[in-house]
């Protein structure tokens, strides 16, 4: 395929950086984008992200090779039902969601032969949301992971891995179902956890809610950035991903509870066992890249 035309549906963080790093990279021949909000696909065609923005995602993709879902999840199936049929012979759907399993089951009872799907999900994001979000270099040196199974077309994975590498992804390939399962741990049980924290901290008398935010270690405060995720994007994470979640939330409650029995009972060995352990996967993930050794995160104060 030479240089795709590409649609962008939805404008937020991860829609603005792909419009971003297409336009850096020269990888489309035209940049296409639909949001609900007027105002957002204004912003969107004013900063300069698209070429042309649309009211409706329809008219979004009429001319599209590539076609990006950067929506939540629980929308995804209407968007696609609608635009289908007006899809080109071969377009090729792809997304960019925390869960995979679901909607590729969801798009397998849609696509009508015709066009091809390959679920896709980009490690990497910030707190922030919004078309003024975005930047080109989001997806550098950052993981994508893509989970087409046994009936999806290779030449359409091949176009949207070359996509991905192209704005500087590392590309993986894994089954949907397990890739949920890890997202769970590695994603969306940290999500949950300072979600509560973070919700446990609001709920406290006054007096001790405004000493809580005024001294804030980086524990908390690192929670606090967590926290301040996208609310809808998570909340259809949580229920799209439920199965996976509630497994290692199980598998969290049992060494929680073996945590707390040890500090009862004064059990420092424990302890330190365990906490010995988990400061070796903090170096491992170090000296995988995925995080700096730099003092306080490379903070200033």
């Amino acid at each position: 395929m030479s240089k795709p035309n590409i649609a962008l549906i939805g404008l937020g963080l991860i829609g603005s950086s792909l419009g971003h790093a297409l336009k850096k990279n020269d990888l489309a021949a035209h940049v296409s984008g639909y949001a609900r909000s007027a105002e957002t696909r204004q912003k969107a065609l004013d900063i300069g992200f698209v070429d042309s923005v649309h009211e409706t995602a329809v008219e979004t993709v009429i001319d599209a090779d590539i076609v990006f879902f950067n929506t939540p999840l629980s929308v995804i199936k209407q968007l696609a039902e609608d635009i289908v049929p007006r899809l080109k012979d071969n377009a090729i759907l792809t997304d960019v969601g925390s869960v995979k399993a679901g909607v590729q089951k969801d798009l397998a009872e849609i696509l009508d032969g015709r066009i091809h799907f390959v679920p896709g999900h980009p490690i990497a994001g910030t707190e922030q949301s919004g078309p003024e979000a975005g930047f080109a270099e989001l997806f550098e040196e950052r993981w994508c992971i893509l989970t087409p199974d046994e009936t999806t077309s290779l030449i359409a994975v091949e176009e949207v891995t070359k996509l991905w590498r192209g704005m500087g992804s590392e590309v993986v390939f894994m089954d949907a179902d397990h890739h949920d399962l890890v997202l769970a741990i590695t994603s969306h049980l940290p999500h949950l956890i300072a979600f509560n924290i973070v919700g446990t901290a609001a709920q406290l008398e006054s007096d001790t809610r405004s000493e809580v935010i005024k001294f804030s270690a980086s524990g908390f405060r690192d929670f606090t950035r967590i926290a301040a995720s996208d609310p809808i994007m998570w909340r259809d994470i949580f229920l799209a991903n439920k199965d996976a979640i509630l497994e290692i939330m199980g598998r969290f409650s049992e060494d929680l509870t073996a945590l707390q029995a040890a500090i009862r009972r004064e059990d420092g060995r424990y302890l330190e066992e365990v906490f010995t352990r988990t400061r070796g996967i903090r170096q491992s993930i170090i000296d995988a890249g995925q995080d700096t050794d730099t003092p306080n995160f490379g903070r200033d104060k």
